[in-house]
């Protein structure tokens, strides 16, 4: 092998051939555009054939290009297992963790979790971050997390391994001082607004969908990104919403002013999964899986039933160990 024929080289190569920019992949990595130009010409000159076709914008690999990036998407990836069970696979003597949580697990679940694992890995540093769904999902499988806690996105994505945690049911948020029932607003027959969630959050898509699924179409009036907000706005009597359980336990100081309600009719559900990419040390994820499983039971699944019973049939802890933990590798996502 060319002694020119550098980890960082690959890496940056990999990375130009994804984005077909150099300045990206300057501001991605924080190195300069001219080292990341140096990285390039470096490598291609060790390779003795053009990689990349410079002249076009973006910038798309060569056929030769096209067979190398394959094996250096292989090595890459092999180089980074052994990487990660070196620094992770001992509890004890792990040294970096990130992890990313939905924001529906920011209240209690979360500082519950970082006590525990801090504890379990008393070494490792954690970079924890709190998105919508489909933010850490993006983030996982383009490896800046190594564990996500989100929920399942209506297609497979390539490469993610999945540990089923809750089924969290949709409900019917209404203000507690309403006389209309949830079927009354279902129906059309309310006299407050409809409030949505954006459709470019998972919980927003789903919702929408299922709601043209039954024909149910309602004014585009409010469409609220904080699920805090939204419950606040239901709670003072400005609408009413549908949202789901979880989503519903995260606002307790609002409970007093919301009356919940099982979606009248054939019910769903979305499911909330713990993902890890096929890279992650597997005894680390289902330590973090079974931490999660114990909080989101004691801190969403008991208390909520017990403040409404008629939850015990639909939101549900579920167990990864009774499902098969299939690598999400679908040809077909666009």
């Amino acid at each position: 092998m060319s002694r020119d024929l550098t980890l960082k080289g690959l890496e940056v190569f990999r990375a130009v051939a994804r984005t077909g920019s150099v300045q990206a992949v300057a501001s991605e990595t924080g190195l300069s555009i001219s080292t990341v130009s140096h990285h390039l010409k470096t490598l291609e000159a060790s390779m003795g054939v053009p990689l990349l076709d410079h002249s076009r914008r973006p910038m798309v690999v060569t056929p030769a290009g096209s067979v190398f990036l394959r094996h250096v998407d292989e090595g890459l990836r092999i180089i980074r297992r052994g990487e990660l069970e070196l620094t992770s696979g001992n509890l004890e003597e792990a040294r970096n963790l990130r992890l990313g949580l939905v924001d529906d697990f920011d209240g209690e679940i979360a500082p519950e979790l970082a006590k525990m694992l801090a504890h379990l890995m008393p070494k490792c540093i954690f970079r924890h971050k709190t998105r919508p769904s489909h933010e850490i999902l993006a983030l996982l499988a383009d490896h800046k997390l190594d564990v996500a806690v989100a929920t399942r996105p209506p297609n497979d994505l390539p490469g993610l391994i999945e540990q089923p945690l809750l089924r969290d049911p949709f409900v019917v948020a209404l203000p507690a001082s309403s006389r209309f029932s949830a079927e009354d607003f279902i129906a059309g027959r309310g006299d407050i607004p409809f409030l949505r969630y954006p459709q470019s959050q998972m919980i927003g898509s789903q919702i929408e969908t299922n709601l043209r699924r039954r024909r149910l179409n309602f004014e585009k009036r409010y469409e609220l990104e904080s699920n805090q907000m939204l419950l606040a706005m239901v709670a003072g009597g400005a609408g009413w919403a549908v949202t789901t359980a979880a989503s519903y336990m995260r606002a307790k100081r609002l409970h007093a002013d919301i009356r919940l309600a099982a979606f009248p009719g054939t019910g769903f559900a979305r499911t909330l999964s713990l993902f890890t990419t096929e890279l992650y040390v597997q005894s680390v994820s289902r330590m973090i899986y079974t931490a999660m499983h114990r909080l989101i039971g004691q801190k969403i699944v008991e208390p909520a039933v017990a403040e409404m019973p008629w939850l015990a049939s639909s939101l549900m802890l579920l167990d990864a160990r009774e499902a098969d933990l299939v690598a999400m590798d679908s040809p077909d996502l666009s």
